[in-house]
């Protein structure tokens, strides 16, 4: 049975935390509460093992298979770094927009000032060498 609905809460799916003071960080879902919280643990990424809302996290497409329920702190670590859940997170598409905004958030008037400049000079380029073709067409 395939159904359109891949991310499914389960033992080892790596989890966003999205509110709270680890808000940002990635964590590893270790143990399932019920059907409302889950036990996640981030040893790699400074998350402490507790208990968290569903509503407080986003479940991610990446999972650490043949995870043992309830295993702790040391011995997740050593699966996470050999399933390097980290790195396949920093590559994915979604860290790298989040990453994009945060530096973008913390550019300073004078960096703003220069990026809208740059995007003034391609954008000059671009639109002369779309006049060119439209010639070179006519």
């Amino acid at each position: 049975m395939s159904g359109s609905f891949q991310r499914l809460v389960e033992v080892g799916r790596v989890v966003l935390i999205n509110s709270g003071s680890d808000a940002g960080k990635i964590a590893t879902i270790v143990e399932i509460v019920d059907h409302r919280r889950a036990i996640v643990d981030g040893p790699t990424t400074n998350v402490k093992r507790q208990v968290v809302p569903f509503n407080n996290v986003v479940l991610t497409d990446i999972v650490v298979k043949s995870l043992p329920r309830a295993i702790g702190s040391k011995r997740l670590a050593v699966f996470l770094e050999k399933n390097q859940v980290v790195e396949a997170w920093q590559k994915s598409a979604w860290a790298k927009k989040i990453d994009a905004r945060q530096r973008r958030a913390n550019l300073s008037d004078f960096d703003r000032f220069k990026l809208m400049r740059l995007k003034k000079q391609q954008r000059n380029i671009v639109d002369r060498q779309v006049a060119l073709l439209k010639k070179e067409r006519a």
